[in-house]
């Protein structure tokens, strides 16, 4: 009978245990960049996420996100306000004119003038990543998308 009790004892303790929720639950998750909302100057608000070694390289990281988001990928999270296609609707684009759009999004490059955070009401950190320190925060970035069309068709990457 005390072998019994011991079994089961050791049973729950191992079941207790095992239910313990994990400090890293979103480790390998990536987060989607959603529509916050659109403005009738052809700006949208979205909330984008970006992970660095701190605060000031992650918000670089969630910007450059969201114009590659507006750009190549499309907005599909969030308020169905925003104009979910993204402006380059071509596979492999980006990769064919890689000159043009790598110095594009270069640290302090052109893609900053189409994007800001005044209005930011979202910085959380999110979690620690790995042993590199890295963090990942969540930022608001209003893109202005009809002002980044102009700019692809004025640079003759896109044609209208």
């Amino acid at each position: 009978m005390k072998n019994l009790i011991f079994a089961l004892f050791v049973i729950n303790s191992l079941l207790f245990i095992s239910c313990k929720p994990s400090q890293r639950l979103s480790g390998n998750y990536t987060h989607e960049i959603e529509c916050m909302g659109t403005e009738l100057d052809g700006s949208i608000t979205l909330k984008s996420w970006g992970k660095g070694k701190n605060r000031a390289d992650a918000l670089e990281q969630a910007r450059k996100e969201a114009v590659n988001a507006v750009l190549f990928v499309g907005i599909r999270n969030g308020k169905p306000d925003c104009d979910s296609r993204p402006i380059f609707n071509m596979p492999n684009y980006r990769e064919n004119n890689s000159d043009y759009f790598n110095a594009f999004f270069t640290d302090k490059g052109s893609y900053l003038k189409f994007v800001s955070n005044k209005d930011e009401s979202f910085a959380k950190k999110e979690r620690a990543l790995g042993r590199d320190g890295e963090v990942m925060f969540g930022f608001i970035i209003r893109v202005l998308r009809s002002d980044l069309k102009k700019q692809m068709i004025s640079d003759k990457i896109l044609n209208n």
